[in-house]
C-alpha cells in the first residue's frame, strides 16, 4: 500500500518539564504521597531524561490528579475525537482528498475507552460517508500504530481502489494517574498527548513510498511488566524498570528477521531516554536521532509516536533508493512490530 500523506497534531497547551514541577508542587500531592515519591518526581522533572516540553489535552492539567474516572473518561471523550479530526484533516488537506471519499478509517487508541469507538466520533466531526468501513484498535498500547497500518494493507489488498484513513491518537492526560510506586511516577513524567494521521492508496503517491513487510513479536510470559491495569476505576500504567532491556530484546528479534533488502534508517518508538539507548546498540549503525527529537518536544505520546518520528524522518531524510526506512514500536503486551518504508 502506498503512502499519500501523513499529518500530526498536538494539543495547544504546552508544559515544560519544570512547568510539570510546579504544577505538582502546587497541587495536594504532597499529601498524597510519601516524601520519596516527591524527591522522583523532582529529579525526573528536572533532570535530563530527554524530555524539555509535553502537550495536555485534558482541561485546567493542574487538577488532573483531583479528577475521578467519569470526569477523566469524559475529557477523553471529548478531547481525543477532536485531535484525530485535527490530524486527519490536515492528511486530507495533504493528500488532496476530500473526507467523503474515504472508504475506511481506522483508529487506534489505549488511553480511555468509548463504545462506539472514537471512529464514530471522528467520522461524524468530518462528514464521512455512512457507509465507510469503521474499525477501532484498542489495547495495543504504544506499540498501536504499525498493527494499525498492517490492517489497513488488507483491507486495500481486498479493495486496491480504496482510500484508507488511519489514526493513532492518545490522549494520556486522561490516564494520568499516581500514587507512590515508582514505575508510576516515571510514566507521570514521560507521556503527552498527540495524534497521527496518515492516507493509503493502492496506487503510488507522489513520492511513491508504500509500507510492506510487516512483522510482529509477542512475549506474553512478560506481559505484567508493561500494561494498564484498573484501579478505582482509572487506568494505571504499570512500568517494570526491565523495560528497556525488554524493548531491545524484541526490537532484536524483529531486527535479526528483517531479511537482506538494505536499510537505509531506522525510526522507532520514542519510548523514553533509557529506551532508546538500549535501542541504539541494537539497530547500530543507524541513529535514532528523529525520535530523539520527537521525545524532547513531545515526550512518549504512546501510539503516535513512531509516526511523529518517520514524519519527522521524511522530512530530513526522504528514502532515496539506497535503502528503506524500518519502522519499529513496541508496548503493552510485551510486544513489538515493524514495517518498512520505501519505494517498490
Amino acid at each position: 500500500m502506498y503512502l499519500h500523506a501523513l499529518a500530526t497534531a498536538v494539543p495547544e497547551a504546552t508544559f515544560t518539564q519544570e512547568q510539570c514541577l510546579e504544577l505538582a508542587q502546587k497541587s495536594n500531592l504532597r499529601e498524597r504521597l510519601k516524601k520519596r515519591s516527591m524527591l522522583i518526581l523532582q529529579a525526573i522533572l528536572r533532570g535530563e531524561h530527554g524530555i524539555t516540553h509535553r502537550h495536555f489535552a485534558v482541561p485546567n492539567i493542574e487538577q488532573v490528579f483531583d479528577l475521578n474516572s467519569d470526569e477523566l473518561n469524559a475529557a477523553f471523550r471529548a478531547e481525543a475525537p477532536k485531535l484525530a479530526g485535527r490530524a486527519l484533516t490536515a492528511a486530507l488537506e495533504q493528500a488532496n482528498v476530500r473526507a467523503d471519499q474515504i472508504d475506511a478509517l481506522l483508529i487506534c487508541t489505549c488511553t480511555g475507552y468509548l463504545c462506539p469507538g472514537v471512529t464514530s466520533y471522528v467520522a461524524e466531526q468530518l462528514g464521512l460517508r455512512t457507509d465507510v468501513f469503521l474499525q477501532d484498535l484498542v489495547g495495543l498500547g504504544c506499540g498501536a500504530a504499525i498493527p494499525t497500518l498492517r490492517a489497513a494493507s488488507y483491507i486495500l489488498a481486498a479493495q486496491p481502489d480504496a482510500i484508507v484513513a488511519c489514526v493513532a491518537v492518545e490522549v494520556c492526560s486522561a490516564a494520568f494517574y499516581l500514587d507512590d510506586d515508582p514505575g508510576v511516577l516515571i510514566s507521570a513524567c514521560l507521556f503527552g498527548d498527540g495524534a497521527a494521521a496518515s492516507i493509503w492508496r493502492g496506487r503510488p503517491g507522489p513520492d511513491g513510498l508504500r509500507a510492506f513487510d510487516f512483522q510482529t513479536a509477542h512475549l506474553p510470559a512478560e506481559r505484567d511488566k508493561l500494561r494498564f491495569e484498573q484501579r478505582g476505576g482509572k487506568l494505571r500504567n504499570l512500568l517494570h524498570r526491565d523495560v528497556p532491556e525488554l524493548a531491545a530484546s524484541a526490537v532484536d528479534r524483529l531486527w535479526r528477521s528483517r531479511g537482506e533488502r538494505p536499510v537505509a534508517g531506522v525510526v522507532t518508538h520514542t519510548g523514553g531516554r533509557d529506551v532508546l539507548e538500549a535501542l541504539a546498540p541494537v539497530v547500530a549503525p543507524h541513529l535514532l536521532d528523529a525520535s530523539a527529537r520527537v521525545l524532547r518536544e513531545c515526550g512518549n505520546m504512546s501510539s503516535p509516536s513512531v509516526l511523529f518520528a518517520l514524519q519527522e524522518t521524511l522530512r530530513a531524510s526522504p528514502p532515496n533508493g539506497a535503502g528503506d526506512l524500518w519502522l519499529v514500536s513496541f508496548g503493552a503486551g510485551f510486544s513489538a512490530h515493524s514495517c518498512r518504508v520505501g519505494h517498490a
